[in-house]
């Protein structure tokens, strides 16, 4: 069922009863496949459904007014980019598939309905909000104050664990479609800056990014080199 992954996600940070889940299970929820580079929400798009990522994976993005796009996360399955936008009228950003993937949009009234007769899930939903500040609070330090390499491997341990949050199995192999211009565009770098530190991580034995798939090579290596600590996440 569609509603399978984003229970899956919130009960990473959240207690739901089975009641809870079969609240969840019971919204209509239209589902709609994706090819990759799709623009699936529009900055400046009135909202109006709240979408979950069901596989796959996104990103959010903005583009400035010389052009240039900063990506400002990627969200795997289970993820549900713009929760906000239950209160907030606007998009003010947009929601683009990394690749190939299937989104399902759940209509506001809905969530509405669940937050008004059901307190635990209002609670979960306002921690996943809460979670995704704090996923933004961490790229902005990465972006601020690590080095590429350190932006880089902060990245791939962060994936990781919220890939294995949701039963995604990541542990020294997983999937991740993402080229060197896109990292580049994530971690405020050049491209060629990008494949100059993937040929270092590569030498040292720390990672491979190659044909959709990361390989890691040395886990404890990339988390020393990430200064990656998953408080932030804010797991149970």
């Amino acid at each position: 069922m569609p509603s399978e992954m984003m229970i899956r996600r919130l009960r990473v940070h959240s207690k739901l009863n089975e009641d809870d889940a079969a609240a969840l299970r019971s919204v209509s929820t239209h589902v709609k496949e994706f090819q990759e580079d799709t623009v699936f929400v529009r900055e400046s798009e009135w909202a109006t459904h709240c979408c979950v990522i069901l596989s796959g994976f996104a990103y959010r993005a903005k583009v400035t007014e010389n052009g240039k796009r900063q990506i400002l996360s990627f969200h795997p399955a289970g993820d549900m980019p713009d929760l906000q936008g239950l209160y907030l009228d606007r998009m003010d950003h947009d929601l683009v598939t990394l690749s190939r993937a299937r989104v399902g949009f759940i209509e506001h009234r809905s969530i509405q309905h669940l937050i008004e007769t059901r307190p635990s899930i209002m609670q979960a939903l306002w921690r996943e909000t809460l979670v995704d500040a704090a996923v933004f609070r961490e790229w902005i330090v990465s972006l601020g104050t690590r080095t590429a390499a350190g932006r880089m491997a902060h990245l791939i341990a962060e994936l990781r664990q919220r890939l294995t949050a949701v039963g995604i199995e990541a542990d020294d192999e997983f999937e991740f479609p993402i080229t060197q211009s896109k990292l580049a565009e994530a971690l405020g770098l050049s491209p060629v800056h990008v494949n100059r530190v993937l040929q270092s991580l590569r030498a040292e034995g720390v990672l491979d990014i190659q044909k959709n798939m990361v390989k890691l090579r040395d886990i404890e290596k990339l988390v020393e080199i990430g200064g990656f600590n998953d408080t932030y996440l804010h797991q149970q």
